[in-house]
């Protein structure tokens, strides 16, 4: 999907600079060809030399040497996207009020390319109403936006305006020359996350679900034109672009949701359900009496919504569930398949690192067989899972 697409690489300002010159690799690694700008800011953190050595072209840095050519023409005219990263608060400022003061800026108010931002700032910079409205912005002009992840910082804090990895930001540049309109026209229903059911006031059952595979999913099913209807628990990254997001906590309240969100003709269930859940919640905190032994509590089952949406009238003629196991993972996924109902079940292993991490490694089940896919970043196995969505074209 890369090879010979002409990509510009426009680098500002921010410590995260350096995993662009990763993120060159990856894409010269699939046959692009790079070009970049480097603007004032950027240069404070990787040099000219190392972005030209990894992207195989000069780098280009001044406005006025550049003019001699119109070179900011030149190269907006060249490029077949345009990728700002990392974005940082400024250059979205200069973005939204359009502002051409520096060859990046002439470039971006010249280009005919998609616009691909992928920011990164630190996280109180990026909540704020200033930036957030600079982002909406932008993305109602047709900007593509790509993160912020959620992570430590350069700075000792944590939280929202992290650079997404190179291999996310690979995934959304090649997003933007994928075949567009796939699915487009049909609804698809996806469930992320976790669910947390409540003990008492302050304390839940739950899991370690991130939700970064479900909402990957969801964002690969919008990329190909479906409209999309994400049900998510409580999870702590960025909701995807162009996707209609329910946020719930419960698995009752999941299931209700994704029945309120039906008629569709595709529904992924990727969320980390609680099979259980207290069957009787305290209403005040459970206190612990020094000498007493610990409470006992009776659980009752959840419902099954994957099973649900299988056996429901108003089914989805393509319904995919997930098979989150730690032993036997293929007999289990099987059984499963049967069991609920469901077309297709994702199988993986979730005893290393896979829940809350940012790789998969998935087998697809189906009632034609096995597919083994390799281990991946999660964007990339969303892809992957939608481009056999499309292919089977419900």
């Amino acid at each position: 999907m890369l090879r010979g697409r002409r990509i510009l690489l426009i680098v500002s300002g921010s410590v995260a600079a350096y995993k662009v010159l990763i993120l060159a690799r990856l894409l010269r690694a699939e046959g692009a060809e790079l070009r970049a700008v480097l603007t004032a800011g950027g240069a404070r953190f990787v040099t000219k030399e190392s972005l030209a050595a990894i992207t195989g072209a000069a780098v280009q840095d001044d406005l006025w040497a550049a003019e001699a050519e119109i070179g900011h023409i030149r190269l907006a005219r060249w490029a077949e996207a345009v990728v700002v990263a990392p974005a940082s608060a400024n250059r979205l400022a200069q973005m939204a009020q359009g502002l051409a003061d520096d060859l990046a800026g002439c470039v971006l108010l010249a280009t005919r390319a998609p616009v691909l931002v992928a920011p990164a700032m630190n996280p109180a910079m990026w909540e704020h109403p200033a930036t957030r409205a600079n982002i909406a912005l932008l993305a109602a002009r047709g900007v593509r936006v790509a993160g912020p992840d959620d992570g430590p910082m350069a700075e000792p804090e944590s939280g929202p305006g992290r650079l997404v990895e190179p291999e996310a930001l690979r995934a959304a540049i090649a997003a933007l020359f994928a075949p567009r309109g796939l699915l487009a026209g049909r609804h698809a229903l996806v469930t992320s996350g976790p669910t947390q059911e409540p003990i008492d006031p302050v304390r839940y059952i739950a899991n370690r679900s991130s939700g970064r595979q479900g909402h990957a999913i969801a964002a690969a099913l919008a990329a190909e034109g479906a409209r999309v209807t994400l049900v998510t628990g409580p999870v702590a990254i960025p909701d995807p672009p162009g996707v209609s997001v329910v946020r719930v906590t419960t698995a009752r309240e999941m299931l209700a949701a994704c029945e309120a969100a039906l008629p569709a003709e595709i529904a992924v269930c990727a969320a980390a359900v609680a099979d259980w859940r207290v069957a009787e919640e305290a209403g005040q905190k459970l206190k612990k009496t020094p000498g007493a032994a610990a409470p006992t509590l009776a659980m009752a089952l959840n419902p099954d919504i994957l099973a649900t949406l299988s056996r429901h009238a108003r089914r989805p003629r393509l319904v995919i569930g997930f098979a989150a196991e730690t032993e036997h993972v293929l007999e289990h996924a099987r059984e499963k398949l049967e069991r609920k109902g469901c077309d297709w079940i994702v199988a993986n292993d979730v005893s290393g690192d896979v829940m809350g991490g940012e790789e998969n490694a998935v087998h697809l089940v189906t009632r034609q067989g096995v597919e083994q896919w390799p281990r991946m970043p999660k964007a990339r196995v969303a892809e992957q899972l939608v481009a056999r969505i499309a292919a089977f074209a419900p």
